[in-house]
């Protein structure tokens, strides 16, 4: 919303000039007023005065942000049991404080709220322009690419046919802009799609994928031709040809200043900012800048305004370090503060005094638009189904594709306020965008549950590979530490031809500046993140670990980018895919040499924890020692093998139960080597009758066959258990443990309250403490859970 220029305000006493000062002041705005006022009566009829107005702006902003935050939350804590997005709460607050309510205010005292949600909106699109990837439409798959097309252009023609075969001449066709209307109704929206995955966490899922690339496509059809259309209505009559061409050249050549200057230059910043490096803030601010200018820029070439801010946000290089820069600073009071203010202000204009009389125009967009989003529906899921996707999925997938929000909600406030549209249509259009946007989320997370896919996903666990089988292990690394330890872990494993080790090395990176998640399988070389690359060290890296152990190692590897409370789906899809038996975490924390904490990420705490509880496999969490692991040295192992002794000492505590059992298995398979030297030491409760059961038999059958060192430990209790475990903690360098979750026996009893990070375990998170030494590496392992 442009300020005018600004005015020349004096404060008069008795003739004498007291104080003059240059005042900003603002058009109308584009929303409608109604919020309700806090202040007195004769405190609102005085500061309603226009010469009080911008005495008292900033209090009652203050007080008109805190009375429609308050009342959001409240609403949503209501809604969101119904599992109605936050969006419908920001909404139905405006309405509460819009022209539906009792008491209202004048235009004027609303005037700085539409300015700053107006701010928001045009906020909004910038950082959704940087964190797209256009180019993403041409690499989404032919398939895709059909999909996102055939959503928009089949419901576009119908709704078209609609709008033709009722009784109206071409001059009325143009001047009642059904087009326009048909284009919004058949529309795609990339920004509310995404928004919806996001607040159901599906991102990453298979239908999140699916989704944002089709949409994504849809977008980019609906913004070609909204502008189209745009043009050729407003050149209709008789200097069409005119105005088409002016219009039209003026869009071309905003375009160029964005795509052809404007981008070259933010490359530029891109490529003098070294890998790793944070960006300059002088780069950040040239942004940020651009977007400030481009709102005005496109007014002035009589350019639809918000146009400019997203077009912007398309020339910046998605990603870091400028698109990621820009999200961190921008996003969250973008998001957090202001988008929930434009959402509202967007209630305030839903006026249902206009349902009393409509005309028969409305009636008629009314079912064209009912019809046309019936039609797409149909269309998403039968292109969908023919892609051989199941049908629940299907169907969650076109409820997706209908999905209407705030984009929509800006395209209608455009068309009122420019007079394309009457009052009555906007309000119908406003009611289905809520209905529609109220029944897609509970349709979606009704029909489609990403863990249904692991329902018949048969039970994978070290136990079940025989010894002269390969062992399909998935390793994830966030850090360069993570490589090292890794590869030190598979050299001790020792595999070799006859019993191999088939590696997936899955690099996660956290999603920032980027809407899209990625999942990249390097080995068939997709270039997917524009030119630069990622990954590089580990893939180079575990290239070379597997030239030096051809033929005992197969190595692959993936980059995962995605939000950090979704990557656990990135690790089940390709545990599944690749039918591994072994997942392998990095810890979340690390020391020095001194015993302090190096570094802690609660993030991959939190993975990991995710991991644990829903693996479809085994998964193992491996700590490292203060002294860094450096497990295995291959000129020790060819002497130990000439020599026949061992180099290495791994000692499996066993307790019992399926999780030291998975333990065991892995330490067996470490142990088939002459260099390495495992030791079972068996921690039995004293003075406890054996029981009978099918866990405490299978635990008897496995140390039966034990062919390693076996030591047995009577203790009556956890401190007895504890003393043990502190005597031998430096007589081994690896420790496989267990993890027992929630489970304490005779041997832990009274360990459990003195545990610090519960998730490994009791005896886990002793052998890994600072306190109890920290200078071994412990390797906590779980049998895949139970599956309900």
């Amino acid at each position: 919303m442009a300020a005018q220029p600004p005015e020349l305000i004096r404060t008069y006493k008795n003739g004498t000039i007291l104080e003059q000062k240059f005042c900003l002041t603002f058009p109308p705005p584009v929303f409608s007023p109604g919020l309700i006022s806090l202040l007195s009566h004769q405190g609102h009829n005085e500061i309603d005065k226009p010469g009080n107005l911008m005495e008292y702006a900033a209090p009652r902003l203050q007080l008109q942000m805190i009375v429609i935050f308050l009342l959001t939350q409240a609403i949503h804590c209501v809604l969101k049991h119904l599992r109605l997005p936050v969006f419908i709460s920001q909404l139905l607050a405006g309405i509460i404080l819009g022209k539906n309510s009792l008491i209202t205010m004048s235009e004027d005292s609303v005037a700085i709220l539409g300015s700053v949600a107006s701010l928001g909106y045009m906020l909004f699109l910038f950082l959704t322009g940087v964190k797209m990837d256009v180019s993403m439409t041409y690499r989404s798959g032919k398939k895709v690419i059909c999909i996102g097309i055939l959503t928009v252009v089949v419901p576009l023609i119908v709704c078209l046919l609609m709008a033709k075969s009722s009784n109206m001449d071409r001059e009325e066709f143009m001047e009642n802009k059904p087009v326009l209307l048909a284009v919004s109704y058949s529309g795609t929206s990339f920004p509310v799609v995404h928004c919806l995955l996001s607040e159901l966490k599906l991102l990453n899922s298979e239908l999140g994928r699916l989704g944002l690339s089709a949409a994504l496509v849809g977008d980019m059809l609906s913004l070609f031709l909204r502008t189209i259309f745009s043009a050729l209505i407003e050149g209709h009559g008789e200097t069409e040809l005119k105005k088409v061409a002016r219009h039209f050249g003026k869009a071309i050549l905003f375009l160029v200043l964005v795509f052809f200057c404007f981008r070259p230059l933010m490359r530029w910043m891109v490529r003098r900012t070294h890998e790793g490096e944070k960006i300059k803030k002088a780069y950040v601010y040239t942004a940020i800048l651009a977007f400030m200018v481009s709102h005005k820029f496109t007014e002035d070439l009589r350019v639809f305004f918000v146009i400019g801010p997203f077009l912007v946000g398309l020339a910046v290089p998605d990603g870091p370090p400028l698109g990621s820069a820009l999200v961190e600073k921008l996003e969250p009071v973008t998001s957090g503060f202001l988008m929930p203010l434009y959402a509202a202000t967007c209630g305030m204009r839903i006026d249902f005094a206009n349902l009393r009389q409509p005309s028969s125009f409305a009636k008629h967009q009314v079912i064209a638009a009912v019809v046309t989003i019936i039609v797409k529906f149909g269309v998403s899921f039968l292109v969908s189904f023919l892609c051989n996707i199941p049908t629940r999925d299907c169907l969650a997938f076109a409820a997706l594709m209908i999905s209407k929000g705030v984009v929509e909600m800006t395209i209608y406030n455009s068309m009122n306020d420019a007079g394309i549209i009457d009052p009555d249509i906007f309000t119908y259009t406003t009611i289905i965008i809520i209905v529609i946007a109220s029944i897609v989320p509970m349709l979606v997370k009704t029909l489609y549950d990403p863990s249904r896919k692991y329902a018949c996903y048969p039970k994978r666990s070290i136990m079940q590979c025989k010894l002269n089988e390969q062992l399909r292990m998935i390793s994830c690394i966030h850090v360069p530490v993570n490589v090292n330890s890794v590869i030190d872990l598979i050299n001790v494993s020792c595999p070799t031809t006859h019993s191999p080790v088939v590696l997936h090395v899955l690099h996660l990176i956290k999603l920032s500046g980027r809407a899209t998640p990625l999942f990249i399988s390097h080995e068939k070389n997709w270039n997917t993140l524009s030119g630069s690359l990622y990954s590089e060290n580990v893939i180079l890296t575990f290239n070379q670990f597997e030239q030096d152990n051809w033929g005992a190692v197969l190595v692959k590897v993936f980059t995962a980018v995605s939000p950090p409370n979704l990557m656990y789906e990135d690790i089940f899809n390709l545990a599944r895919d690749t039918l591994t038996s072994f997942i392998l975490l990095p810890f979340h924390r690390q020391w020095n040499v001194d015993g302090s904490i190096e570094s802690e990420d609660r993030s991959i705490r939190s993975l990991n924890y995710n991991v644990l509880e829903k693996s479809p496999c085994s998964v193992g969490i491996l700590v490292e020692g203060r002294r860094r692991l450096n497990l295995y040295n291959s000129r020790d192992h060819t002497q130990s093998m000439l020599d026949g002794s061992s180099s290495y000492g791994i000692a499996v505590i066993f307790l019992g139960g399926k999780d030291d059992r998975e333990a065991l298995a892995l330490g067996r398979r470490m142990s088939q080597d002459k260099s390495v030297a495992m030791t079972i030491i068996h921690v039995r409760a004293a003075n406890r009758t054996v029981a009978d059961d099918m866990d405490t038999m299978q635990d008897a059958e496995m140390l039966r066959n034990a062919k390693e060192t076996y030591i047995e430990k009577q203790v009556n209790d956890g401190p007895e258990t504890l003393e043990y475990l502190r005597s031998i903690v430096n007589d081994y360098q690896l420790f496989i443990v267990g993890r027992r979750y929630k489970r304490e026996d005779p041997q832990t009893f009274g360990l459990h309250e003195w545990t610090e990070i519960q998730e490994i375990g009791i005896i886990g998170d002793l052998l890994s403490s600072a306190d109890f030494g920290g200078n071994n590496s412990v390797l906590i392992v779980q049998q895949q859970q139970s599956i309900s």
